[in-house]
């Protein structure tokens, strides 16, 4: 079971760190639609703009999307690690972790 997660892990990291950069930099048919529409002169920013990693780059850096990819599944899989061992199956009797 611990290969498969290694696996999942690495094809993850390799999916984030290199196919991303094949990623069509131009918007896809929803954008521009609503660029046809003039729904986008409406369009606001969102509140997590600002964030280092905001539009799939690190601090706005278009070459750096694919470092952007991999600190994401990095993140990503901290935090379901973090909830899956922290929600896991305890054996009956055993006292939960209370910080």
């Amino acid at each position: 079971m611990k290969r498969f997660f290694l696996g999942f892990a690495l094809v993850s990291l390799l999916l984030a760190g290199v196919v991303s950069y094949f990623a069509d930099p131009d918007p896809d048919g929803l954008d521009h639609v609503t660029e046809q529409q003039g729904i986008a002169e409406h369009a606001q920013d969102h509140p997590l703009a600002g964030w280092p990693l905001a539009d799939y780059a690190v601090a706005g850096d278009d070459r750096l999307t694919g470092l952007a990819g991999v600190v994401g599944v990095v993140l990503t899989l901290a935090v379901a690690g973090g909830l899956f061992w922290w929600l896991r199956k305890r054996p009956a009797g055993a006292k939960p972790d209370v910080g």
